[in-house]
């Protein structure tokens, strides 16, 4: 006579709330996302940095002025203007000659941000496996 409703089992779980609010994180995750990534301007402090040690060899240094001309303190003209080709080539073979020569990049305070990133870059290519940057002391 009368019908006796079966019930789920237990084990069964309803995973469809999960999956609304998996769906809301995922839609708030992306449109905050590139609120996160884009930079931020900053004034950076002045401070002094370590120098290097006495005991380490003088260091190849790769400088680009305020007019983006790429110079090395290696060879006879170090202050006529390098390019890029012939700036890695000289720093490739000094590095070969002695690898353990630390390599520091003077960037013009002037100069955009990104043709010293290009110079490290540059530098990378050609073999350096680490580059500091050249600093001067905070005035007091």
């Amino acid at each position: 006579m009368y019908e006796r409703k079966r019930r789920r089992p237990v084990s069964e779980i309803n995973v469809v709330p999960y999956i609304d609010v998996m769906l809301v994180l995922l839609i708030i995750f992306m449109v905050t996302a590139p609120l996160v990534t884009q930079g931020v301007k900053v004034d950076l402090p002045k401070a002094e940095a370590e120098s290097l040690s006495e005991e380490s060899k003088p260091p190849i240094i790769a400088s680009v002025n305020a007019a983006g001309e790429y110079f090395i303190n290696v060879g006879d003209n170090q202050d006529d203007p390098l390019s890029v080709t012939d700036l890695a080539v000289i720093v490739a073979k000094q590095i070969k000659k002695e690898p353990n020569t630390p390599v520091v990049v003077k960037g013009d305070g002037a100069v955009p941000y990104n043709n010293v990133v290009q110079l490290m870059v540059l530098l990378q290519r050609a073999g350096v496996p680490s580059v500091g940057l050249m600093t001067e002391s905070p005035e007091q």
